[in-house]
């Protein structure tokens, strides 16, 4: 049965990933996969009200190498000040810029974020389980849209002030 992000709160709630969470760099290599596990989660999704759920994996289960500092940081109400990454190739190179971010010191209530990266499904491919989910609407939010969750979602033209 489906979820409504109209029923998650606000502020928003922090709990371990109940699927399988994958992330690929758009040449198909793996840059994280996290097996569910509720008694010692290294994935979690945030849940808040008129977004898809969040998802970020644990620093140290995303492959060496793969991401660098990016420039600029944002600022979340809830979860402080957000860090962002660029996605390189295995030689290197830049393939995608602020592909993920992290909040390296998250506010109270979010501390096991700390050094977790979460990517945007725009430009890697997510998974939960098998399921290959879909990008939230706008260039700012990072939400996972998947069958287990129903919108409408913010993000898209006119819904700013929602």
């Amino acid at each position: 049965m489906a979820e409504s992000c109209w029923d998650y709160p606000r502020p928003p709630r922090l709990e371990p990933a109940r699927r399988r969470v994958r992330v690929l760099a758009p040449d198909g290599a793996v840059l994280a996969d996290v097996p569910a596990d509720p008694s010692a989660p290294r994935a979690w999704r945030v849940l808040e009200t008129s977004h898809p759920p969040t998802y970020y994996v644990a620093g140290d289960a995303v492959a060496a190498g793969r991401l660098r500092p990016a420039a600029g940081t944002s600022w979340c109400e809830w979860k402080g000040q957000a860090s962002y990454v660029d996605l390189l190739d295995a030689g290197g190179r830049v393939v995608r810029e602020r592909a993920a971010w992290t909040y390296p010191h998250p506010t109270p209530g979010f501390e096991p974020l700390a050094g977790a990266f979460a990517f945007y499904p725009s430009g890697v491919r997510c998974l939960l389980d098998d399921e290959e989910v879909l990008a939230q609407e706008g260039d700012f939010y990072g939400g996972w849209i998947s069958s287990e969750v129903t919108g409408p979602f913010k993000g898209a033209p006119g819904t700013l002030g929602w």
